[in-house]
């Protein structure tokens, strides 16, 4: 059970630190708005993931034990680029700008409308988070709800917080973001090699 909520909650956290379409509405409504405004939006996730999850949870169970491993493999590999491209600007100290400048989004339903339009979820609950629900449904029920409770409790605290680095003048600063950026790398990293060797030596 342990082994499920630390998959759930590294993955969570790796995914809300990485620059995307929901981190900039974020900062947009922060700036526009502030964050008190602003700080229910981090329960988005949750709104936009449930059809996502439904539909790749229904599609997995139908597939062939074969095809599942491979779909796990190509996750694993999927989450090693992942890590590989967050080492390397980490590496070089480059901070990717997160600001659209353009859309100022105000609502909880638009932030997950936003989520939803983001391929990001597919790629995680198809090729990452469904093989692993399935898995641990597998070994036991209550392993999957440990692995998805853990997924979004860990996501929607670490968006809150996000939402309250992004409400003061420098985000944490340079080497405070450069250190979440090296945590996301090394969590990304692992939760890629575990799921490659799931995929290889199931």
């Amino acid at each position: 059970m342990i082994e499920y909520f630390l998959v759930g909650s590294s993955f969570a956290f790796a995914a809300a630190v990485q620059p995307g379409p929901l981190q900039a509405f974020l900062l947009s409504s922060v700036t526009e708005k502030g964050w008190k405004h602003t700080l229910p939006a981090a329960f988005s996730p949750m709104i936009s993931d449930g059809p996502i999850a439904l539909i790749v949870l229904l599609v997995l169970r139908n597939l062939p034990l074969s095809l599942a491993h491979i779909l796990q493999i190509a996750g694993g590999l999927l989450l090693l680029f992942f890590a590989f491209r967050t080492y390397q600007s980490w590496k070089k100290g480059s901070e990717e700008k997160i600001n659209s400048g353009k859309s100022k989004p105000r609502t909880v339903l638009q932030a997950a409308a936003i989520n939803i339009l983001n391929p990001n979820p597919y790629l995680g609950w198809s090729l990452i988070l469904g093989p692993q629900v399935m898995k641990a449904w597998q070994s036991n029920p209550a392993n999957a709800v440990v692995l998805i409770a853990s997924f979004y409790g860990t996501m929607v605290i670490s968006l809150g917080l996000i939402i309250l680095f992004f409400d003061t003048t420098t985000f944490l600063g340079e080497k405070g973001r450069k250190f979440l950026m090296l945590l996301s790398a090394i969590a990304l990293a692992g939760l890629g090699i575990d799921q490659l060797l799931s995929g290889l030596f199931a």
